[in-house]
Parts: structure tokens; sequence; C-alpha cells
């Protein structure tokens, strides 16, 4: 199973698991306020066979996994598979208090209160969870955007399958016709690419996967796009009615119903990436107390060396072509963006990042605080969205990334970072943008928990030793 069957099914798992696991706790403790108007004799039988019952209910999601389908079930077909699950923890509970021998001490009451309280709790809590899901989450920048590659015959069709399949992960961000066209965006979908442009415009789209529906395409066709999706580092599932011995195929999934096999450029446990994320989050929290502490020391010294606001914000490019905004102590005169094009003759990288050794628009507090990394303290607030990572590649600027090619996109299939391999690699004396890429690749290609911890610690090293930042 590849990394976007996997990831989905993680969430919608462990987040059922867990909204199950909590209406039982409430219905048991509602049940037993209903019955005595008190907890007093909540005792540790009470307690024991609460907690045999929430083990239960844990059983029967995992083994049963009887939410698997919840997606697919409607109101009635929730009711009915409710009930059924209603029925199973009502006899889990008989049982607990035929093992601890509770049934003269066990109220009749709690054991009906229970019942229908865990039945309407849990059908509620699902039809919430599938509307905001399918509502609110499919929309949101954490779902995964999917790219529509087809000709125009198959779009509406393809749609509709999409629409009927009524899936939470992803949405069509996106859409890629083969041949001409003149539309500019079908069923309020943009149309990024068709035609001569497509190598273009699949360069630039914002978007995690991409699915191939090809059925009149010679393997050369079909080959050629799944090697454009492979250099980028874009998971590509291709429609199984286009396989006429296209090598690669790593794993068979279904998009909208159509059964696809996956090709990935490289398979990461989401396990693992919850532990990233999770590491992220505490750090983010301890580094914007520390922004919190400096803050005000930061903002005087730059408010007297030049005019402008203290927090510098611009567009930059991250996972998969989102455009998110990052934050920065100001380190240059206000007017730095358009002087940047008088001062590009003297770029000393090749390729599309500038870099200038000696840039007469950082000010003189600024080159202090790049010197030291503060300048990036307040990107933790930007970790803290999500929008990046502690570890990972720097993100683009629009700029940088409108002079990309399909290698150097492969640089943002995972999160940016505030800091990464490159920039432990003493940063200042790399003066070809390739490198750059080459370092980011190298990190992406052998990503693991490991790598991070060690570039995190080699980064506290760079920045205390002032090493590479210029």
């Amino acid at each position: 199973m590849n990394s976007f069957y996997r990831k989905n099914n993680l969430i919608q798992t462990y987040t059922l698991l867990l909204i199950d696991m909590v209406t039982v706790v409430l219905a048991y403790l509602a049940a037993f306020w209903l019955r005595y108007r008190s907890y007093k004799g909540f005792d540790e039988n009470a307690i024991m066979t609460g907690a045999l019952l929430l083990l239960f209910c844990v059983l029967n999601v995992v083994v049963l996994d009887w939410n698997h389908y919840i997606f697919k079930r409607g109101y009635f077909d929730e009711l009915v598979a409710v009930f059924k699950y209603d029925v199973i923890l009502l006899i889990a509970l008989g049982f607990c208090i035929f093992l601890l021998r509770q049934g003269e001490y066990f109220s009749r009451l709690v054991f009906g209160y229970f019942g229908v309280l865990v039945y309407i709790l849990t059908y509620v809590s699902h039809i919430l969870f599938k509307k905001y899901m399918i509502n609110y989450y499919r929309r949101s920048n954490s779902a995964d955007k999917l790219l529509l590659v087809t000709r125009r015959e198959y779009v509406q069709s393809i749609l509709a399958d999409m629409r009927m399949a009524s899936e939470w992960s992803y949405h069509v961000s996106a859409i890629a016709l083969l041949g001409d066209c003149d539309e500019t965006q079908i069923d309020g979908i943009p149309v990024i690419a068709c035609g001569d442009n497509m190598e273009e415009g699949l360069t630039r789209a914002t978007m995690d996967t991409a699915f191939l529906y090809l059925p009149d395409e010679s393997n050369e066709v079909i080959e050629r796009y799944v090697n454009y999706f492979d250099t980028m580092g874009v998971d590509c599932s291709l429609s199984v009615a286009n396989v006429h011995g296209v090598t690669a195929t790593k794993s068979v999934g279904t998009v909208a119903g159509h059964v696809v096999v996956t090709y990935s450029n490289r398979v990461i446990d989401y396990r693992r990436r919850f532990v990233k994320r999770a590491f992220d989050i505490v750090i983010s929290f301890i580094g914007l107390l520390i922004t919190l502490v400096f803050t005000p020391f930061i903002a005087l010294a730059i408010a007297i060396d030049s005019r402008g606001p203290v927090i510098y914000s611009q567009n930059r490019v991250g996972r998969n072509g989102r455009v998110f905004r990052m934050y920065k102590f100001r380190s240059m005169y206000t007017d730095a963006d358009e002087r940047k094009k008088e001062l590009m003759k003297d770029n000393e990288l090749s390729g599309p990042m500038f870099k200038m050794e000696n840039d007469p628009r950082i000010t003189k507090v600024g080159r202090f605080i790049r010197k030291t990394s503060i300048d990036e303290l307040p990107q933790f607030y930007n970790i803290l969205k999500g929008d990046m990572s502690l570890i990972g590649t720097r993100p683009p600027t629009v700029e940088e990334f409108e002079q990309y090619n399909m290698h150097y996109r492969r640089r943002l299939s995972i999160t940016p970072g505030l800091t990464g391999l490159w920039q432990v690699s003493g940063r200042s004396d790399i003066e070809d943008f390739d490198d750059v890429v080459k370092l980011d690749l190298e990190y992406i290609d052998n990503w693991s928990l490991a790598l991070d911890a060690k570039i995190f610690l080699q980064t506290i090293g760079v920045v205390l030793l002032r090493k590479g930042s210029k």
C-alpha cells in the first residue's frame, strides 16, 4: 500500500477509534450519573467494568474493523451498523458484570441507559465526523491535492465518479488535458496544462498525487507521464485500463471507484511522519516561547537601526506547490525586493536561488541576526501551523519556483524545513544550486527519524559556532 492510501487509512482508523472510545466513556459515566445522580458509588469495580468495556470497544474496532466502510454507509446503513455495534457492547458489558460478579450490585438502569446513550452518541458522532471530513477536511490544506490527467472527453465522467465516491481524503485541485483545449476551468476546477505546455504546467501545479486516465494512449505516452511524476517526486496513480506492459508498479488501490496501480518515488511510514510532526509541534512551542522572550529586544534594535516593520513576511512555495506566508525578523531595508533586480548580476549562486556575500540590502542589525540565525525565530509559527517542519528543504520564493524544472520540483515533495542537510553542510560554501538540490534529494531519499535527529544536533552546533550563515 502506498503512502497516499496508508495515510488515509491511518487517519480514518485512529480518529474513529478515538471517537468510539470517547463515546463509550461518556455514555458509561452519563448512565451511572443518571441512575444515582452522583458518583459516590463509583468504586474500583465500576472502574474495572468501564476499563474492560473500553477494551472491548478497542478490540471491536481493531479486530472486526467495523468502521472500514463508514464513508460508503448512508444514514440508514449507519443506524444498522451502530445498532450491531451497540449489541456487541451490551453483550460485552454483561460479560464484564458476570466476570466481576457484579450482578447483584450493578443496576439494570445503568445497563439500559448505557445502551441507549452509546447508540445515540456513536451514531451522531459518526455522522458529524463524516460530514466534517467530506465537507471541510477535503477542502482544507491538509487534504491531498489530486491532479487529474486525461483527455477532454473523459473529464466529466471521471469527476462524476469522484463525486459519487464521497471520498474525504483528497479533492481534485487541477486538471491537465492531453491535446489542445481552450478552457481555463471545468466545473470550477482550473485547467493548468494542455497541449504543448504540459511539462511546464505540471511542474508548476500544486499536487500531492496524480490520477492518470489515458485509455487511448500508447505505452510510450503513459511511460513518459509516469516518468514526469517520478522525476518530481509525486505519487502517480494509473487506471488499470491503461496498464499494457508499463513497468515498476508499486501498489494497487482505488481512486473514485477506479482500480489503479500507483507509482511512488519512495513510500514513507506515516507512523514515523506522525512522530516527526509531534516533534515539530513540541519544538515549535518551545521556539515560540524563546521568540516571545527575545522579541522586545530584537524589535527595539531593528526599529532603531532602520525604518520599517519588525516582522518581514513573504510568499514561499511549500510541499507539492502549496503557497504559504513565511515570517522572519526583518534583516533588510524595506526596499530590498525592489533592489534585488539590480543586484541579480552579482548573484554568486548559479541557478534560480539568489545569494550575495556582501548584500548591501542587509542592515547592521540584520547582519547580526542573520549570522546568529535569530532572524529565523518567527518561523516556529510556520512550523506550528504545519506549513513548515523543523527539518526539511528550504522553501523557495515564488519567483524561484517559476524557474524550476521537473528535477528541481522534487525538492518540494516533502514539507519544507527551518533547517536541513544543505544548511549544515556549509551553505556559505555552496556556489551551484544543483549542489543544493543534490543535498536536498539525498535527504529526501534517505529520510529517517535518526537523520532528522542528527541534522537537528548539527544545526545547534552550526548556530552556536556561527558557521555557514551569511
